[in-house]
């Protein structure tokens, strides 16, 4: 039996060059709240990302729960099920209501035809996905929130690094959120980020993530425990020097699955939309099993398994068929037709750069049915 092959797995730089910013942490003994390296690393993201401004958080979710926050949204925002259960969960803890509206079977996302007939009086918001960094339409769900003068979020966690219209994807929207979790093409061990284009902004989200301290004797704000601590933030250092090279056979990988999986009836892949304007990260490589396959999706996860290949049937289930979200009325089956069909023929395929040509080849073989 071969070595696992997982969905994904942390990208790990040599141990060697992590112990400098180890030792330059115990002899700084400053561990969080904003020191040396945190500091830097923000200044590098921005330069590496092309943004004005960025706030380290010490994981996604927080990350997402203060940019609602951040913007004072209440009442209903409307979103997509088909993402991480955090997506949600962070309208919730906000005390929002959630609002499930259909994806597009094109790209995946929120679908923007399908938004405006569940505004009401009550929404505040739209809180999109870039689904896999596949870009949402951006400048429809502009349109819509300027129409109907709503606030727009991206839940970006998939998007690091990704170029859209010739600028950084992240800096569409009034805020974007990012995770650097450990499966994502850019970690910090755990963390995330919000983005934003306003010094202020910036300053106030800042304050947020620092239970809500203007000075050492102030609060002006309900805030939260947010900050990234100087490990984290040294190991994001550390990837940085090393995110060029990780990008470059994630594409390569890419390519091998697309050349690979060419021509198979009931396989259709999903790692990318067609654009001239597009520059993918390929952070996840996704692929639908409908019934044409030899297999349900269901059957080919299980086949791969049985070789030690752990492929994730992500995003399966649905956010909206969730005990806490079932009862919505927007949370209906019959209102999400696209979602619960592509929710029952997603798998995503192993991904990562240490992922060598045998494995990608392996992958490819079963789903062929050399094995069967």
């Amino acid at each position: 039996m071969a070595k696992p092959t997982y969905v994904t797995q942390p990208y790990m730089p040599p141990l060697d060059e992590f112990i400098p910013y180890l030792e330059k942490i115990w002899g700084n003994k400053i561990l969080t709240n904003g020191g040396e390296f945190h500091q830097a690393l923000e200044k590098e993201l921005c330069k590496y990302l092309g943004v004005k401004f960025i706030s380290l958080f010490s994981n996604g979710t927080v990350a997402l729960l203060t940019a609602l926050k951040a913007l004072n949204i209440k009442g209903e925002v409307i979103t997509t099920p088909f993402s991480f259960v955090a997506t949600a969960h962070s309208l919730v803890w906000n005390d929002i209501k959630p609002v499930f509206v259909d994806i597009s079977e094109k790209t995946l996302n929120i679908d923007p035809t399908k938004i405006e007939p569940w505004i009401t009086e009550h929404t505040q918001a739209i809180l999109p996905v870039h689904v896999y960094g596949n870009p949402c339409d951006v400048n429809e769900i502009k349109a819509i929130g300027e129409k109907h003068n709503l606030k727009i979020i991206y839940d970006a966690a998939h998007s690091f690094g990704v170029d859209f219209q010739g600028q950084s994807l992240l800096n569409y929207g009034d805020l974007s959120v990012l995770s650097f979790h450990a499966t994502k093409i850019f970690n910090t061990f755990e963390g995330g980020a919000v983005i934003c284009s306003s010094a202020e902004m910036k300053a106030h989200i800042d304050n947020l993530k620092n239970f809500g301290f203007r000075n050492e004797i102030t609060v002006t704000e309900t805030g939260i425990n947010g900050k990234m601590n100087e490990v984290n933030a040294a190991f994001g250092l550390l990837q940085l020097r090393h995110m060029n090279s990780a990008t470059d056979k994630r594409a390569k990988i890419a390519r091998l699955y697309g050349q690979g999986l060419r021509g198979i009836e009931g396989i259709t892949v999903k790692c990318g939309i067609e654009s001239d304007h597009l520059s993918p990260n390929n952070s996840y490589f996704p692929i639908l099993v409908d019934d044409k396959f030899r297999t349900s999706r269901d059957g080919l996860y299980q086949e791969l398994k049985n070789r030690n290949i752990f492929s994730r049937r992500y995003f399966y289930p649905l956010i909206s068929t969730f005990d806490m979200y079932r009862n919505l009325p927007s949370a209906s089956p019959e209102n999400l037709p696209v979602a619960t069909k592509i929710a029952e023929q997603i798998l995503c395929l192993p991904i990562y750069p240490d992922l060598g040509d045998d494995a990608v080849n392996n992958v490819i073989e079963t789903i062929r049915g050399d094995h069967v």
